[in-house]
C-alpha cells in the first residue's frame, strides 16, 4: 500500500495570458489566474503570487495545527508575505526568497507549550518545505505585541 497521494487540476486558456484553473474531483469553485499588465490583464493572481499564497497558507495553517496540537485556542492568525524576485544569469525573472511574517493575536505567555510548537511547526508545512528545495524561506512570528517569538532562515 502506497503513502502517496494525488492532487489533480486542469487549466484552460480564457484569452491571452487568463486560464482557468479547476480543481478536478472537488467543489473547489474554478479559479482565474492571469499575469500582470503589461502581459496580461490583472484577472487574477498570477503563479508567483500563487506561489507566495501557498507557502504563506501553508505555514499559517501548520502553526494553528502545532498550537491546537498542545490544546491552545489561539486566536486568528493573520500573515504578510514577500516574494523576492531577480534576474538569474540568463535574465530570466526568478522567485529568489519568499519571506513571511506571522502575526498571532496572543502573547506567548498565554500559550501552553509554545516553545515545542514554534519548534515544529514548520515541519508540518507540506509546502514551504517542499518548495525550500529550491527557494529560500524566511519565517517570522510575532506575538500580539509585535515581538517576534521565533525566526528561521533556509
Amino acid at each position: 500500500m502506497s503513502d502517496e497521494q494525488l492532487i489533480e487540476l486542469s487549466l484552460e486558456q480564457v484569452e491571452d495570458y487568463e486560464f482557468r484553473v479547476r480543481f478536478d474531483g472537488t467543489a473547489i469553485p474554478d479559479l482565474t489566474t492571469d499575469e500582470a499588465a503589461p502581459l496580461g490583464g490583472d484577472a487574477g493572481p498570477n503563479p508567483s503570487r500563487l506561489l507566495a499564497a501557498g507557502v504563506t497558507n501553508c505555514l499559517a495553517a501548520s502553526l494553528l495545527f502545532a498550537l491546537r496540537k498542545f490544546k491552545n485556542a489561539p486566536g486568528n492568525l493573520s500573515a504578510k508575505a514577500q516574494a523576492h524576485l531577480a534576474r538569474n544569469e540568463h535574465g530570466r525573472w526568478r522567485i529568489t526568497r519568499i519571506g513571511v511574517d506571522l502575526q498571532l493575536t496572543d502573547a506567548v505567555t498565554a500559550l501552553e507549550h509554545v516553545d515545542r510548537a514554534l519548534a515544529q511547526f514548520e515541519d508540518f508545512c507540506i509546502v514551504t518545505e517542499s518548495v525550500r528545495q529550491g527557494i529560500a524561506v524566511d519565517v517570522n512570528v510575532r506575538d500580539a505585541s509585535g515581538n517576534v517569538v521565533h525566526t528561521s532562515a533556509v
